[in-house]
């Protein structure tokens, strides 16, 4: 079954570590025959979610910048695939705005099912991953027909460029040949 995949790199640093995996799901996936997009949100512009719950009502955020299209290509993906940095154990600050932002889906009739976790850190205890699952799930939770489909994580890896040669981008690949 061909499905709609939506990757969000959400790396503030263009070909970083978490995007690199990222492309190595795009290619796997796109490999298996499914529609398939990348947004990267290093060159978007989004603001913090002001908490006023307009969204709950309209479906859309009072705010206008990117985080508008970007969620509107998440209501009809069937797969949404996060891609991010581990910062201090957690996912990166321009993930979490995203999902903040995302707040006009909870009372949306989205599409998404399978919600998948990429994730790159210089620590490479497999534990470093933890608190970004924590994050994502407690996202997740929210929305009752979506679960957490699969995690890559490639620990031991800071510099843009270090991911080269991991174990990880061989599993992001076949994760992506696997949705």
């Amino acid at each position: 079954m061909n499905k709609k995949v939506l990757i969000i790199s959400t790396s503030p640093r263009k070909g970083g570590n978490s995007d690199v995996l990222a492309d190595e799901l795009l290619r796997g996936a796109q490999e298996a025959g499914h529609s398939v997009e990348k947004v990267t949100l290093y060159d978007k512009t989004i603001s913090f979610c002001q908490g006023c719950l307009a969204c709950q009502s309209t479906q859309r955020c009072t705010i206008q910048d990117d985080a508008a299209a970007i969620t509107q290509k998440m209501l009809t993906a069937d797969v949404i695939v996060f891609a991010t940095p581990v910062y201090y154990y957690g996912m990166c600050g321009q993930m979490k705005t995203m999902l903040d932002r995302s707040n006009p889906l909870f009372s949306a009739d989205y599409s998404f099912r399978d919600i998948y976790l990429l994730a790159a850190a210089a620590e490479e205890d497999p534990h470093t991953v933890d608190g970004t699952v924590t994050g994502l799930q407690g996202w997740i939770d929210c929305f009752e027909k979506a679960h957490l489909a699969g995690t890559v994580f490639a620990g031991g890896v800071t510099s843009v460029g270090d991911i080269k040669d991991h174990p990880a981008l061989k599993q992001a690949y076949e994760t992506g040949k696997n949705i």
